[in-house]
């Protein structure tokens, strides 16, 4: 028997079932709805304050097998001719680290494949505080092809964008900045990540970039309680 909202029924299906699911979908029905009315009151956020400065970063070639080539880009040549819009993330890396943090490398596992379409929109770079061949190697170790790769290590931009604590360790960091006639201006971070978690809810602030866990969502397991990303898996 078809449900509410459409007319498609599942081999074997049940009446519960049925009517179980439609309860489920009215609740997804209003998610979508949520979610894009809290996407349409980001885009009207007013500019933030002014970059700072114009930060210098390093940067190495195209080809990341080439640990030499490296140069230095300041912030605002980070933006191409006709895209205003550049989003940074931050992830965490410390120079004497051995290995940058697994849940922002799982992050930016993803990330790699969405990047030359979302470059094709909007401005993307990746920063991090380690050396820029570190970053490199790492990045070649995980097939990061498409990730525009940054070291802030000679500047300040992660502790002036709170992607960086009062003690030097690392912390993940979505900036969106905007760059204007009058200059570039800061926009937009994903501030859920320096808010108290309401109780049962996780930390996590970017999930809407991170396609893994909206997988695990759908599957009766869900995101599990203690199971986090791994570099690799047995």
């Amino acid at each position: 028997m078809p449900g509410k909202f459409h007319d498609k029924t599942f081999p074997g299906e049940s009446r519960k079932y049925r009517a179980v699911r439609d309860h489920l979908l009215a609740e997804e029905v209003k998610l979508r709805r949520q979610l894009q009315a809290v996407a349409a009151l980001r885009r009207k956020l007013p500019l933030g304050g002014k970059l700072k400065e114009d930060y210098l970063f390093e940067e190495g070639g195209a080809d990341l097998r080439d640990q030499k080539k490296a140069h230095r880009i300041s912030f605002s040549k980070l933006f191409e001719k006709g895209k205003g819009s550049l989003i940074v993330y931050s992830f965490m890396y410390s120079p004497d680290a051995k290995t940058p943090c697994p849940m922002c490398t799982s992050l930016l596992d993803s990330l790699n494949g969405a990047a030359p379409h979302v470059r094709d929109r909007v401005n993307l770079v990746v920063v991090a505080k380690a050396p820029i061949q570190k970053i490199r190697r790492w990045a070649k170790s995980r097939r990061w092809q498409n990730l525009r790769l940054l070291s802030s290590g000679a500047n300040t931009y992660n502790s002036d964008y709170f992607a960086e604590a009062p003690n030097g360790s690392q912390m993940p960091a979505l900036n969106v900045f905007r760059k204007t006639k009058g200059g570039i201006y800061h926009w937009y971070n994903a501030e859920l990540f320096y808010t108290t978690p309401e109780k049962g809810q996780h930390p996590r602030h970017l999930d809407m970039i991170w396609p893994m866990w909206n997988l695990f969502d759908f599957t009766p397991e869900g995101r599990g309680e203690n199971w986090y990303p791994k570099f690799s898996y047995d």
